[in-house]
């Protein structure tokens, strides 16, 4: 059984991180702006609407180099108002 430190992910690795929000330009910009600071531009980003348009998802594949760096941009997006849900 693997520990907590343990990652079932070979490193280094694309991992799409998937981000839920409101369908506001404010919850955009700060999921992006969290994901710039730890990967600069270095990300590619799909954006996926609701069917009524009310929320947003996003899913921004970034190449990470450690489970640190994930577990690092997990806790940011998670602690920011505008982020929903991040998965």
């Amino acid at each position: 059984m693997s520990g907590p430190s343990e990652s079932l992910l070979p490193f280094p690795t694309d991992v799409p991180i998937k981000v839920f929000g409101r369908n506001d330009p404010r919850f955009r910009a700060a999921a992006l702006a969290i994901i710039e600071r730890h990967y600069g531009g270095a990300y590619k980003v799909v954006d996926q609407l609701s069917k009524q348009g009310t929320y947003l998802s996003l899913t921004i594949t970034v190449h990470a180099k450690t489970r640190a760096e994930i577990d690092a941009v997990y806790k940011d997006l998670v602690a920011n108002d505008q982020v929903l849900m991040a998965f």
